[in-house]
């Protein structure tokens, strides 16, 4: 792949912006590649799908911090192969958190990622100030491929051929295969030189091409067992970004369980892409922004709470 000059300053900016590259240690003795994208602006933890880069994010108006998921990127596998499960994760985003000396900040998931991130907020709410999901469903992750919005079997009269059910263990049985040919698969991609793209798509390209298959599936499969998650005790502003014709995680995975939590907003874009951080991403850099101010309200109107309203001001009761 040639470089001209204009691309070699194309990507001297964009790794200009990456900084604090270190290894933290988890609480199972895994070592965690962690990063931060210093742009300016508070702190935004990224809980992000399995497998991808730093360099497929937008240039949001954040500090943002993330890590990759046990045995991909750089972060090592755990001894125990049982200890990628979502407490796992968990546990893994708290260390990077603590590491960085963040207490509290927004929390930012796409993907598998969206599970995570609203686990994070359902397990130590004072940890996340603020939510924004991106194509991804919160637990019941394979139930929400090949969702009715692009098989309407109902309308078909076929929603008894191929019910929820049955479309979940098709997900699966997807999956499992391609833990078996992972392999296989890797040892092919990875001879495959990165097409003459730009070298910022070439950055997200790459990793992926080296990706092992076998063990995304393994994680793919862990995550998996989780059942869909009660957001009803979710009280931070929270934003659910989807594509309408997205065939990998059905929108209304996400809209339904977001859309009635009091401070929710819901965004839908007319897209059939999955990948909403590479195809839209100067939609996700403006949720962000409008997530942020909505936290920085909350979080001030949450300081004075407590507060009198004058220096005359009775205690409350």
């Amino acid at each position: 792949m040639s470089v001209t000059p204009a691309r070699y300053r194309q990507v001297r900016a964009v790794r200009g912006t990456l900084s604090g590259v270190r290894e933290v240690v988890a609480e199972d003795g895994a070592r965690l590649r962690t990063w931060r994208v210093d742009r300016g602006g508070p702190d935004v933890l990224l809980c992000a799908g399995l497998g991808i880069p730093e360099a497929a994010w937008p240039p949001f108006p954040a500090h943002l911090l993330g890590w990759h998921y046990r045995g991909t990127l750089g972060s090592s596998r755990p001894d125990d192969p049982a200890r990628v499960r979502l407490a796992d994760h968990v546990s893994d985003a708290l260390r990077v958190l603590d590491a960085a000396g963040v207490e509290r900040c927004p929390a930012l998931g796409w993907s598998f990622g969206v599970t995570v991130a609203v686990e994070l907020a359902l397990r130590h709410p004072d940890r996340v100030s603020g939510l924004l999901l991106v194509a991804g469903p919160p637990g019941d992750v394979l139930g929400a491929v090949l969702g009715a919005h692009l098989l309407p079997l109902d309308r078909l009269g076929l929603d008894r051929v191929l019910p929820e059910r049955a479309r979940r263990e098709l997900a699966r049985g997807g999956v499992r295969a391609l833990r078996r040919v992972g392999p296989l698969l890797g040892a092919v991609l990875g001879r495959v030189p990165v097409p003459e793209v730009d070298l910022w798509a070439a950055r997200v390209l790459g990793p992926l091409l080296r990706t092992d298959w076998a063990w995304f599936a393994e994680l793919a499969l862990a995550l998996a067992e989780t059942p869909p998650q009660d957001l009803s005790t979710v009280t931070c502003p929270t934003t659910a970004v989807v594509g309408r014709y997205d065939g990998l995680a059905a929108p209304n995975s996400l809209l339904g369980p977001v859309a009635r939590l009091p401070q929710a907003r819901c965004r839908v874009l007319p897209t059939t892409h999955f990948l909403l951080p590479l195809a839209h991403r100067d939609e996700l850099v403006a949720e962000l922004a409008l997530l942020l101010r909505r936290v920085d309200a909350v979080e001030r109107a949450m300081v004075w709470a407590g507060r009198p309203l004058t220096p005359r001001s009775r205690p409350p009761a």
